[in-house]
C-alpha cells in the first residue's frame, strides 16, 4: 500500500525553503507597496504649460497651468492638455510600479515561475 501525505525524497526541506522565498518575496512587495505610494511623478504637456503630479495611489495632488494657456476662448485646448499630462503622469506611475515588482520577482509569473 502506497504511503499518503509527504513528499518522497526530502521534498520537506524543499517546502522549507520555498515557504521562506515566498514569505521574503511578501515582505519586499510591501515596501516597494509603501514605498509606491509615497512616490510622486509629475508630467507635462503643451512644451510645460500644464504640469500635473499623481500620488502613487493614483491621486493628482497638483496641477500647474502656465498664465498663457489659460484662454476662455479655446477652454477645449486646455482640457486636452491636463488630460494629456494627467495620461502621461498615471502612464510612468505604472512603468514605475512594474519595474519595481519586476525587480522583487525577477520578472517570473506566479510562484517559483508557475502561472497561478
Amino acid at each position: 500500500m502506497a504511503k499518503r501525505g509527504g513528499f518522497p525524497g526530502g521534498m520537506p526541506g524543499n517546502m522549507n525553503n520555498l515557504m521562506k522565498q515566498a514569505q521574503r518575496m511578501q515582505r519586499q512587495m510591501e515596501e516597494a507597496q509603501k514605498e509606491l505610494e509615497e512616490k510622486e511623478i509629475t508630467a507635462s504637456a503643451g512644451g510645460g504649460a500644464v504640469e500635473v503630479t499623481v500620488s502613487g495611489k493614483r491621486e493628482i495632488t497638483k496641477i500647474k497651468l502656465s498664465e498663457e494657456v489659460v484662454d476662455p476662448e479655446d477652454i477645449e485646448m486646455l482640457e486636452d492638455l491636463i488630460m494629456a499630462a494627467t495620461n502621461e503622469a498615471l502612464r510612468q506611475l505604472e512603468e514605475y510600479s512594474s519595474n519595481s515588482m519586476s525587480k522583487i520577482t525577477g520578472g517570473m509569473n506566479g510562484l517559483g515561475g508557475m502561472p497561478f
